[in-house]
């Protein structure tokens, strides 16, 4: 078996990434960008005041001038005055106006009085600094520079910056289309009848609603049965018709688990099949020859789920052009013995310390065909092989839900 970190690498140097295309700027919430967003002028275009009051020369002020007379009246969205030519001049203006020509400075509404057309300045206020009230053209960012980087998923944040530069469409990775399949004969859809001898569906529900929360729409879900000629029917179609098959079931080494070699009947090559880590040591992952990626993770609930965020969910970011996250760590509240020579998955619950410090106290919950145990965590952390005992206080790898 190899290491979670060695099947990692495995997946990033044998998945393509997706094509790219363009897509509307009213539809790109949670894409990701394939090329960077630069600014279409200097920001802010002019020289943008930034608090109601009355924009004239500092050096009018400096020469004595107190009572000054109001030439116009400037808000924003309007074309700029000219101050005039007299050192009494000034101009009101509203935060968000440009600066009128002639003048480089404001003073603030609440260093005034004013009655009529004539404005007094307080004798509070000595002078007046050129730039006061004012953010200059550019000073935010030059025309040219790169606003977002490709590679970064579109937030609000992103859909503003498009926005403000004109951006009416991005260029963004395709959205791939994806597969999710449950297998065996026990399972049954969730809202038909139970027997017994049988359980209801959710691995698909739950990895359909995970890769939807991930920003992954376009997901169908199928069931497949454990008879081999279904599994050679239905499996070919679904390769074919989708860019990205997840399953879960049926891999491992039972009399009934047919898909691995159906897989390799049909052209999939095998990457790698078994990862030293529980639960889940089955996790299968290969592609096709047009570059398809095929996963086949446990058919044990919690096993697949947390196959799925391990592995799959990073996957799937990097073909979309997502860079490495930072990887995350928390430190475990309590101590865990885990006498296997294998990584432990093992779900927590996040708290926050004293010391700002993020804790993580062990959730492992029930066997690992119980979802429910997942129900209160936050995520999960990686241990690795080695040691066995981890005493509270260990800094471990931590992998959210979300």
């Amino acid at each position: 078996m190899i290491t979670p970190a060695e099947a990692e690498q495995l997946l990033r140097d044998n998945l393509r990434p997706w094509d790219s295309e363009e897509c509307p700027l009213a539809e790109a919430q949670g894409r990701v960008l394939r090329a960077e967003l630069r600014g279409d002028r200097d920001w802010p275009p002019f020289d943008r005041v930034t608090r109601d009051g009355y924009a004239l020369r500092a050096a009018a002020l400096a020469a004595g001038t107190r009572e000054f007379r109001i030439e116009a009246r400037q808000a924003a969205g309007m074309r700029p005055f000219q101050l005039g030519a007299a050192p009494d001049a000034c101009i009101e203006v509203a935060a968000g106006a440009v600066l009128p020509a002639g003048a480089d400075g404001v003073i603030p509404r609440e260093d005034t009085t004013t009655e009529g057309n004539r404005m007094q300045v307080l004798a509070a206020v000595a002078a007046l600094t050129p730039g006061q009230a004012v953010r200059r053209r550019g000073s935010d960012f030059r025309q040219g520079a790169v606003l977002v980087p490709a590679g970064t998923r579109v937030t609000g944040r992103e859909i503003a910056v498009a926005a403000s530069v004109g951006a009416a469409a991005l260029v963004v990775a395709r959205q791939p289309k994806i597969a999710v399949v449950a297998t065996g004969d026990e399972l049954v859809e969730v809202g038909d009848a139970v027997a017994p001898h049988q359980i209801r569906r959710s691995n698909d529900h739950a990895l359909r609603a995970a890769l939807l929360l991930a920003g992954y729409p376009r997901v169908e879900r199928f069931h497949l049965h454990d008879m081999r000629h279904e599994i050679e029917h239905m499996l070919w179609h679904i390769i074919a018709e989708f860019d990205v098959v997840l399953i879960t079931g049926g891999v491992s080494k039972g009399k009934f688990d047919f898909l691995p070699a159906e897989l390799d009947a049909q052209g999939v090559r095998k990457v790698f099949q078994g990862v030293a880590q529980q639960p889940g040591p089955s996790v299968w992952f290969g592609v096709n020859p047009a570059g398809k990626p095929v996963f086949a993770l446990p058919g044990n609930p919690v096993a697949a789920y947390l196959c799925f965020h391990r592995y799959v969910l990073p996957a799937l970011a990097h073909a979309s052009g997502l860079p490495p996250p930072a990887p995350q760590t928390a430190v475990l509240t309590a101590p865990v013995t885990f006498p296997p020579k294998r990584a432990y998955l093992l779900p927590v619950k996040l708290t926050s310390g004293a010391d700002g410090k993020r804790g993580a106290t062990p959730d492992p919950g029930g066997p690992s065909g119980d979802f429910s145990g997942l129900a209160g965590t936050d995520g999960f952390v990686e241990l690795p092989a080695q040691p066995t005992e981890f005493p509270a206080g260990y800094v471990a790898r931590f992998w959210p839900w979300s």
